[in-house]
């Protein structure tokens, strides 16, 4: 169980010693994620023929030792998260035989990846607080490095805007977990689980509140996203593809869990519907009004997080069930969508979408590629996009409540809007009229540069695929999605697992 965590360090740190060799870089990079890859199955096919797995690290029970546990939700996260690793490596090292130089995937590219994935990780499967924190700050020394990869302005200046705001929502994060320990005396999310609810209402409220504002700055939630559209967009393609997959998503897993185990509630939460719906109206306005193709995908995901958010405002089941299916939508689908920007920027050494006309008929391939994931999150059936999106609707009816349905409504014009921003991007970028000259001799006035390599564009179809595979399983998907969610509110069976006789020493 702690093969997802302990095996990417054992990896990363053989592949700093092999960084004058980057082809056995790249092998050890691939072996490491495979093997991850086969773990994260065994680990989802486990717990969810059984129960939740509990491992004490080094037999120390709580509170004093780092407790991991995997349920079917970070299970699902965990393997979804690995797929996308992979197609994204693949990408990087397509990226580097694409400009026929083995330095543009630079040495410390597959140490530094290893890294980040061993933070996601850490983060989706620790059992307290503290190592939460720790698993974020992993995380954040990781994607510091990948975002300044081939240092430019732009990015260095993307780069201090993310640190910035990753280093202040650490500190805000480090000092909420030191008020919890004060007030009760332990971190470990199970003991948490009982010790929050002998707090007064208020000091619980207060302390939800502020859980919710600290990881609401790494999840991107309006009014706190202003970071991700100027830092994600400036860094090179496979990296800004796995950010917007899996740090956003981190954190809304982390809201996620901390919201249903330390703070449940049987009721609508009015707060957090309010700051969803407006993360979602914001986002894709946002989104309407770029003109550079990665800022409007960076738009995009930040109001796509509010439809997550929106099924955890829901506080229930079947909230959390539509929550869970279109967490993992967007992980693939927004990592897809970024590496085939990566791929269209190639073609024509832009991402502006007034510089990109023509693609459909100079890449097709890459039109399809992005046709796909675009109709997706636009929730067009019968693509995962639509079956997430239908869950949350579905949980919004079967709750009557006012507030629930009147975000719901504002669910479905954030659909319409973002088709109508995808649609934008298809007509200017895919569509319209070619600016630059092909490399194969198109017309144009101004030279295009590199065509992508076979092994980025497999990489981007891998992406794609897995997106179209989740909608392919809708029927089990929904079902396991539904198992998670009854994992994430019985209480009762996760402080037995890690505190009784299921936990594992």
């Amino acid at each position: 169980m702690s093969v997802p965590v302990v095996l990417p360090l054992i990896g990363a740190a053989l592949s700093l010693v092999l960084s004058p060799r980057p082809a056995v870089q790249r092998v050890l990079g691939l072996a490491v994620l495979t093997a991850v890859l086969l773990d994260a199955v065994w680990l989802l096919l486990r717990v969810d023929a059984a129960d939740r797995l509990v491992l004490h690290a080094g037999g120390h029970a709580p509170p004093l030792g780092i407790t991991l546990v995997a349920d079917r939700f970070s299970a699902l996260a965990l393997l979804v998260a690995v797929v996308v690793c992979l197609a994204v490596m693949l990408y990087a090292i397509g990226q580097g035989s694409a400009e026929k130089r083995i330095e543009n995937v630079p040495s410390v590219f597959h140490p530094t990846y290893l890294v980040l994935l061993a933070g996601i990780a850490l983060v989706l499967l620790t059992g307290d607080l503290f190592t939460l924190f720790v698993g974020f700050e992993v995380m954040l020394m990781a994607s510091y490095v990948l975002t300044t990869l081939g240092p430019t302005v732009e990015r260095v200046r993307a780069g201090m805007i993310y640190v910035s705001t990753s280093l202040t929502a650490t500190i805000l994060l480090l000092t909420t977990i030191g008020l919890v320990y004060a007030l009760t005396g332990t971190v470990n999310l199970a003991q948490l689980a009982d010790a929050v609810q002998q707090l007064p209402a208020g000091l619980r409220e207060f302390l939800g509140l502020i859980l919710l504002t600290v990881l609401g700055i790494k999840a991107a939630m309006v009014p706190l996203h202003w970071w991700l559209p100027d830092s994600y967009p400036a860094a090179p393609a496979p990296v800004t593809a796995v950010f917007a997959a899996l740090l956003t998503k981190v954190a809304v897993y982390a809201i996620v869990r901390t919201q249903t185990l330390l703070f449940p509630r049987d009721e609508p939460w009015v707060l957090l519907l309010v700051l969803a719906a407006v993360t979602m109206l914001v986002g894709v306005l946002g989104a309407l009004v770029q003109d550079d193709l990665n800022r409007v995908l960076s738009f995009t995901l930040v109001s796509h997080i509010g439809f997550m958010l929106f099924g955890l405002a829901m506080s229930s089941v079947a909230g959390l069930t539509g929550t869970i299916l279109y967490f993992v939508h967007h992980i693939t689908v927004q990592s897809a969508l970024f590496l085939v920007a990566g791929l269209a920027e190639r073609r024509r050494a832009s991402t502006a979408l007034s510089e990109l006309g023509g693609l459909a008929r100079s890449a097709p391939v890459v039109a399809v590629l992005f046709l796909v994931p675009a109709l997706s999150i636009g929730g067009i059936p019968p693509l995962a996009g639509f079956i997430g999106k239908l869950g949350l609707l579905q949980a919004a009816v079967g709750g009557a409540s006012a507030g629930v349905l009147v975000v719901a409504a504002v669910a479905l014009v954030t659909s319409l809007l973002t088709l109508a921003a995808m649609g934008r991007v298809w007509l200017m970028a895919f569509w319209g009229e070619s600016p630059r000259e092909e490399p194969d001799g198109g017309s144009g006035t101004t030279t295009a540069t590199r065509r992508a390599s076979g092994l980025m564009t497999t990489a981007a179809a891998l992406a794609v695929t897995a997106g179209v595979a989740l909608a392919a399983a809708a029927g089990p998907l929904s079902a396991y999605a539904g198992r998670a969610a009854d994992d994430l509110v019985d209480r009762e069976g996760y402080r037995a697992a890690v505190l009784g006789e299921g936990a594992a020493p």
